[in-house]
């Protein structure tokens, strides 16, 4: 492995063990629980709206057993329902973001500045948590920072995602299968020559394939299409590995500060200042961390200086827009349609499994009662789960061959379980037990370890597929298209979170939400079934073709 490689790959998982921070310790964890304590802390007790919610405790009541509302301009809410309805605008927002940075960033030499600057963003507005109390009479800008710091995450995962193609078609084991096919295949076509300039160089589509049996090195075709899969092959261990690799580092620096975030809420009981430290300090570490990644991810590459052209950014966001409506045209959507149905079932998995993370918190606090420390604890073990997760499943593949779509399919169906067990505690006869239907804190840990260990290993696998059903030279515009629901990264999924808020909202009890989740999930895995790995990388292969012989642009 080449010390230029090698250092580029380490810059990559740095900016991973610096941003998922923020979403293992904020945005899974503290900062929906440190929205509902804000609302809560400037809330009323209902049905009156009189007392307010903080006085509670004093008169004996448990401030998590009383229902809050809190008022935002001339509405009510509810306190549980707050960080669900902000999540939900931030959502919205970073769609918008994502959508209109795609064209920069598909400019290899614009990746990192956007990176780095969108890091930046998200890294200073958690730590600005730090200055803001509850008691503030500027509290609501909570709403504002938690916004902010979801964009600027959002959107530098885009940027980071869209090395993830390139990165792992300069890994040494493609580079040697990459190799070997080129001595079959250089009489009928032009040598690929491996450069570590992964950013430049042309990545072998998968799919490709020629029919030319003439190269004296080639003894039949059999041979050649033998040394074809071997590459594709290796193409995607690497795409897989590397992606995680990214998702292990990230969930250990997780975990790490986890441990240390659990001091200072034990310390505080838990108060509303804990939260904020904790909030505060994953955007820290994000901010420490990141320094690598600015020094050993690629800038300004060889091709990207000579092929630079006049542009501006209001230009290149206009043309983000717009392709984006040409990639949304039906023609499009059946030219690629095994991409696009990955996508529709990854828009119900993912905002299915980011509403069941922060209704799982939220449910914890709100009706299993369950205190601060104890939800870090949970915060920990899953992502610890995660890690062994994401180590057995491939080792399980390999032993009983599945293929990449059989194991997601096998993942969605052990997650779903979750929120069906939740269902349970409706029925009369768990209510009479002591144990069951997700009615203990008990069951909250074991749901977290079973949790984790499926969810881990989901979110390696999902990532790596898509990177093989997109076009080469559109990483950016299609992860930006990804991201928009994401919930590999936590970031684009809205509609369960607002769903979810109006169950909340209409019942008071958000055991209800449980339901809607089993079915979003449930609904995702016949879709799923219906994509052809096969086929939708060859889809991706000519897509590609056209796009470099200007059969079709992607402003026509």
């Amino acid at each position: 492995m080449s010390s230029t490689y090698k250092h580029r790959l380490l810059g990559w998982l740095s900016y991973a063990f610096a941003s998922e921070v923020f979403v293992v310790v904020s945005l899974t964890l503290f900062l929906p629980i440190c929205l509902e304590q804000f609302a809560r802390d400037n809330g009323f007790l209902q049905p009156d709206r009189v007392e307010p919610c903080s006085f509670s405790v004093d008169d004996g009541v448990s401030s998590t057993e009383a229902r809050c509302a809190v008022k935002i301009g001339w509405l009510w809410i509810d306190t549980a329902s707050f960080s669900l309805y902000v999540y939900s605008i931030s959502v919205a927002m970073q769609a918008l973001t994502v959508i209109s940075i795609g064209s920069i960033a598909d400019r290899p030499a614009m990746r990192k500045p956007l990176l780095l600057t969108f890091g930046l963003i998200g890294a200073f507005s958690a730590i600005l948590f730090l200055l803001l109390p509850s008691s503030s009479p500027l509290w609501i800008l909570s709403a504002f920072l938690a916004i902010c710091a979801n964009v600027g995450f959002g959107a530098s995962v885009v940027a980071m995602n869209a090395y993830l193609p390139s990165l792992a078609s300069a890994s040494p084991e493609v580079v040697k299968a990459r190799i070997d096919l080129d001595e079959f295949s250089r009489i009928s076509e032009p040598t690929i020559t491996p450069s570590l300039d992964f950013e430049s160089e042309p990545v072998l589509a998968v799919g490709d394939d020629d029919d030319s049996t003439s190269s004296p090195l080639l003894g039949t075709s059999h041979d050649r299409s033998a040394a074809q899969k071997e590459y594709h092959a290796a193409l995607s261990r690497a795409i897989s590995h590397i992606s995680s690799l990214g998702i292990a580092s990230g969930y250990g620096a997780g975990i790490i500060l986890l441990l240390l975030a659990l001091i200072p809420v034990a310390k505080l009981h838990g108060s509303t200042l804990s939260l904020r430290l904790a909030i505060g300090l994953s955007g820290v570490w994000w901010l420490a961390f990141s320094i690598p990644a600015a020094i050993w991810l690629p800038g300004v590459t060889h091709d990207a200086t000579k092929s630079g052209s006049n542009w501006t950014v209001r230009s290149e966001v206009f043309a983000a827009w717009k392709r984006l409506g040409v990639m949304l045209r039906w023609s499009q959507i059946k030219r690629l349609q095994h991409t696009f149905r990955y996508l529709a079932a990854w828009f119900l998995l993912s905002d299915g499994f980011t509403t069941i993370t922060s209704t799982a918190i939220l449910f914890g606090k709100t009706t299993l009662h369950m205190d601060s420390s104890s939800l870090v604890l949970i915060g920990a073990i899953t992502p610890t789960s995660g890690i062994i997760g994401s180590l057995v499943f491939p080792f399980l593949q390999r032993k009983l061959a599945w293929s990449n779509l059989n194991v997601l399919v096998i993942l969605v169906t052990m997650v779903s379980c979750i929120p069906a067990y939740g269902c349970l505690g409706f029925l009369p006869f768990v209510k009479k037990m002591s144990f069951g239907g997700l009615t203990t804190p008990g069951e909250m840990f074991a749901l977290a370890i079973y949790f984790g260990f499926a969810y881990g290993a989901f979110q390696g696998y999902a990532r790596a597929s898509y990177a093989e059903l997109i076009p080469e030279g559109e990483e950016a515009r299609w992860y930006g298209l990804f991201s928009i629901t994401d919930k590999a990264r936590f970031n684009f999924s809205f509609v369960g979170p607002l769903i979810v808020g109006l169950i909340a909202d209409g019942t008071g009890n958000i055991r209800y939400s449980f339901f809607f989740l089993v079915f979003m999930v449930w609904l995702a895995i016949p879709v799923l079934l219906s994509v052809n790995m096969e086929q939708g990388r060859l889809d991706a292969r000519d897509y590609h073709v056209d796009m470099q012989e200007g059969e079709e642009t992607p402003e026509s």
